[in-house]
């Protein structure tokens, strides 16, 4: 089966927000970086995707004006192509072409993703519901995804650890297959 990593939202704008933290970004850069490693070893490839504003304000970080949509910086990336988003699903990002990423992947005969990147229960859980949706046959390595502490409207306060074994929850067996990032490739 033909793969592609796409590597969603890794991008300086989250450092501007408030729930911005630093406590698990450690691991995740150990378990993302080793996965774009060895994806680019094994000819993989690796797509990019910026979540951005429809807002020219650069106050806002997630305006292009903003400087911030750009890789973090301790992210060693070459991606085979990069596609910039305004909603939750990569699948509907564009190339500087107007090309969506979705389209890409079925140009490129891809029929299996390995879905990473930041927020574990928004673009990424969102992404691959719809990739399942589209046909896609989808990995999840949760540990290559990055997410904040929440609260709920009732006042409830869940931990990233809390929100990413939900997503595993909700995806596990119905959109996809949830790995560990050491296993994506092999899977």
């Amino acid at each position: 089966m033909k793969q592609a990593l796409i590597v969603i939202d890794v991008q300086e704008s989250f450092r501007q927000r408030p729930f911005w933290d630093e406590t698990e970004y450690p691991a995740f850069l150990a378990q993302i970086q080793p996965l774009i490693d060895s994806a680019a070893a094994r000819d993989i490839p690796i797509l990019q995707v910026f979540h951005t504003s429809t807002s020219a304000d650069p106050a806002n970080p997630f305006s292009l004006a903003s400087g911030h949509v750009k890789t973090l910086k301790e992210l060693r990336i070459a991606p085979a192509a990069v596609f910039h988003k305004t909603v939750h699903s990569s699948l509907y990002a564009k190339d500087e072409n107007g090309a969506s990423l979705q389209d890409w992947l079925v140009k490129h005969g891809i029929e299996g993703i390995i879905v990473s990147g930041i927020r574990t229960e928004q673009c990424c859980e969102t992404t691959s519901r719809h990739a399942s949706d589209a046909g896609f046959k989808v990995l999840f390595p949760t540990d290559a995804t990055l997410t904040f502490a929440m609260q709920s409207p009732s006042g409830k306060h869940y931990t990233p650890a809390e929100i990413r074994d939900h997503t595993e929850l909700v995806l596990q067996g119905r959109f996809a297959r949830i790995v560990r990032a050491a296993d994506a490739l092999a899977a």
